[in-house]
Protein backbone atom coordinates (compact mmCIF):
# COMPACT_ATOMS: atom_id res chain seq x y z
CA UNK A 1 0.00 0.00 0.00
CA UNK A 2 3.13 2.64 0.21
CA UNK A 3 3.18 4.03 -2.51
CA UNK A 4 3.37 7.72 -1.49
CA UNK A 5 6.33 8.82 -4.28
CA UNK A 6 7.93 7.18 -6.98
CA UNK A 7 10.92 7.91 -5.24
CA UNK A 8 9.57 6.11 -1.96
CA UNK A 9 12.83 3.13 -1.13
CA UNK A 10 12.50 1.46 2.25
CA UNK A 11 15.15 0.35 4.01
CA UNK A 12 14.20 -3.11 5.49
CA UNK A 13 16.48 -2.15 8.46
CA UNK A 14 14.33 1.09 9.10
CA UNK A 15 10.39 0.10 10.67
CA UNK A 16 7.94 1.90 8.70
CA UNK A 17 5.86 4.45 10.57
CA UNK A 18 4.25 8.14 10.88
CA UNK A 19 4.95 11.03 12.84
CA UNK A 20 2.31 13.50 13.70
CA UNK A 21 3.29 17.23 14.86
CA UNK A 22 -0.03 18.18 16.24
CA UNK A 23 -0.86 21.92 16.77
CA UNK A 24 -3.70 23.78 18.17
CA UNK A 25 -5.27 27.37 17.61
CA UNK A 26 -2.28 28.73 18.97
CA UNK A 27 0.11 27.33 16.76
CA UNK A 28 1.15 25.51 19.91
CA UNK A 29 2.72 21.37 19.38
CA UNK A 30 1.46 18.83 21.40
CA UNK A 31 4.17 16.31 23.36
CA UNK A 32 3.52 13.74 25.33
CA UNK A 33 6.68 12.46 27.83
CA UNK A 34 7.20 8.96 27.45
CA UNK A 35 5.91 6.34 30.36
CA UNK A 36 8.77 3.65 29.36
CA UNK A 37 11.51 6.26 29.77
CA UNK A 38 13.07 7.35 33.17
CA UNK A 39 14.14 10.41 32.22
CA UNK A 40 12.31 13.79 30.68
CA UNK A 41 11.55 12.27 27.30
CA UNK A 42 9.22 13.79 25.18
CA UNK A 43 7.83 13.56 21.99
CA UNK A 44 5.15 13.98 18.99
CA UNK A 45 2.63 11.15 18.74
CA UNK A 46 3.98 8.65 16.39
CA UNK A 47 3.59 4.92 15.39
CA UNK A 48 4.28 2.23 12.76
CA UNK A 49 2.45 1.29 9.87
CA UNK A 50 0.98 -2.39 9.50
CA UNK A 51 1.47 -4.16 6.15
CA UNK A 52 -0.95 -3.28 3.73
CA UNK A 53 -2.06 0.37 5.57
CA UNK A 54 -2.34 3.15 4.10
CA UNK A 55 -0.38 5.79 5.69
CA UNK A 56 -3.39 8.30 6.14
CA UNK A 57 -5.10 5.59 8.07
CA UNK A 58 -1.98 4.86 10.30
CA UNK A 59 -1.89 7.92 11.37
CA UNK A 60 -5.42 8.24 12.50
CA UNK A 61 -5.18 5.06 14.14
CA UNK A 62 -2.19 5.81 15.59
CA UNK A 63 -3.95 9.62 17.06
CA UNK A 64 -6.33 7.43 18.46
CA UNK A 65 -4.17 4.99 20.20
CA UNK A 66 -1.77 6.99 21.53
CA UNK A 67 -3.67 10.71 22.65
CA UNK A 68 -7.51 9.23 22.14
CA UNK A 69 -9.03 11.36 19.41
CA UNK A 70 -8.50 11.88 15.76
CA UNK A 71 -10.48 15.19 15.64
CA UNK A 72 -7.70 16.58 13.59
CA UNK A 73 -7.29 18.71 10.19
CA UNK A 74 -4.76 17.55 7.67
CA UNK A 75 -2.47 21.03 6.93
CA UNK A 76 0.30 18.93 4.67
CA UNK A 77 1.79 15.13 4.41
CA UNK A 78 5.48 15.00 3.97
CA UNK A 79 6.04 14.46 0.20
CA UNK A 80 9.33 12.36 1.52
CA UNK A 81 10.12 10.20 4.12
CA UNK A 82 12.65 11.28 7.41
CA UNK A 83 14.89 8.63 8.82
CA UNK A 84 16.31 8.51 12.53
CA UNK A 85 18.45 6.19 14.04
CA UNK A 86 18.03 4.75 17.38
CA UNK A 87 20.99 4.23 19.80
CA UNK A 88 22.51 1.27 20.05
CA UNK A 89 20.68 0.33 23.39
CA UNK A 90 17.27 0.76 22.58
CA UNK A 91 17.60 -0.55 18.54
CA UNK A 92 19.18 -3.92 20.43
CA UNK A 93 15.81 -3.80 22.77
CA UNK A 94 12.89 -2.49 20.41
CA UNK A 95 11.45 -4.81 18.30
CA UNK A 96 13.25 -7.61 19.21
CA UNK A 97 16.56 -5.80 17.80
CA UNK A 98 15.36 -6.29 14.14
CA UNK A 99 15.16 -2.10 13.03
CA UNK A 100 18.25 0.20 13.56
CA UNK A 101 15.71 3.13 13.64
CA UNK A 102 12.27 4.18 12.04
CA UNK A 103 11.39 5.71 8.61
CA UNK A 104 8.72 7.86 8.55
CA UNK A 105 6.30 9.86 6.95
CA UNK A 106 5.14 13.04 8.57
CA UNK A 107 2.04 14.76 8.99
CA UNK A 108 1.12 18.55 10.38
CA UNK A 109 -2.41 18.66 11.68
CA UNK A 110 -4.37 21.05 13.10
CA UNK A 111 -5.90 19.94 16.41
CA UNK A 112 -9.72 20.87 16.32
CA UNK A 113 -10.99 19.77 19.33
CA UNK A 114 -11.07 20.97 22.93
CA UNK A 115 -7.83 19.81 25.24
CA UNK A 116 -10.56 17.67 27.29
CA UNK A 117 -10.95 15.37 24.30
CA UNK A 118 -7.34 14.27 24.59
CA UNK A 119 -6.95 11.43 26.85
CA UNK A 120 -3.46 9.55 27.03
CA UNK A 121 -4.85 6.97 29.35
CA UNK A 122 -5.65 4.41 26.21
CA UNK A 123 -5.47 0.75 25.80
CA UNK A 124 -2.15 0.60 25.67
CA UNK A 125 -0.65 3.92 27.28
CA UNK A 126 2.57 5.46 25.71
CA UNK A 127 2.12 9.26 27.65
CA UNK A 128 2.73 9.61 31.27
CA UNK A 129 1.15 13.33 30.81
CA UNK A 130 1.33 15.95 27.82
CA UNK A 131 1.21 19.72 27.07
CA UNK A 132 1.31 21.95 24.42
CA UNK A 133 4.87 23.80 23.92
CA UNK A 134 6.01 26.75 21.63
CA UNK A 135 7.77 25.50 18.76
CA UNK A 136 10.96 26.87 20.02
CA UNK A 137 10.87 25.09 22.87
CA UNK A 138 10.17 21.39 21.15
CA UNK A 139 13.81 20.60 20.29
CA UNK A 140 15.32 20.86 23.80
CA UNK A 141 12.47 18.76 25.66
CA UNK A 142 13.12 15.38 22.68
CA UNK A 143 15.35 13.00 23.44
CA UNK A 144 18.55 14.08 21.93
CA UNK A 145 18.60 11.06 18.87
CA UNK A 146 15.40 12.76 17.36
CA UNK A 147 16.69 16.39 17.42
CA UNK A 148 17.53 16.50 13.83
CA UNK A 149 14.69 14.72 12.85
CA UNK A 150 12.53 17.15 14.38
CA UNK A 151 14.62 20.16 13.25
CA UNK A 152 13.83 19.09 9.53
CA UNK A 153 10.09 18.20 10.08
CA UNK A 154 9.98 21.55 10.67
CA UNK A 155 12.22 23.15 8.34
CA UNK A 156 10.18 21.09 5.88
CA UNK A 157 6.09 21.51 7.57
CA UNK A 158 6.19 24.79 9.62
CA UNK A 159 5.75 26.92 6.85
CA UNK A 160 2.14 25.11 5.82
CA UNK A 161 1.19 25.20 9.43
CA UNK A 162 2.33 28.91 9.76
CA UNK A 163 0.12 29.69 6.95
CA UNK A 164 -2.94 27.61 7.45
CA UNK A 165 -6.35 28.79 9.01
CA UNK A 166 -6.42 28.61 12.73
CA UNK A 167 -10.58 28.48 12.65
Amino acid sequence: MINQDEDFDWDPNYRLGVGMMLVNQKNQVFLGQRRDNKDDAWQMPQGGITLHEDPDHAMLRELVEEIGTRNVEIIVKSKSWYKYNLPDELANRLWRGRYKGQQQLWYALRFRGKDHEININTYHPEFSKWQWFEKYQVLDLIVPFKRSLYRQVFEDLWPFVEKHPKD
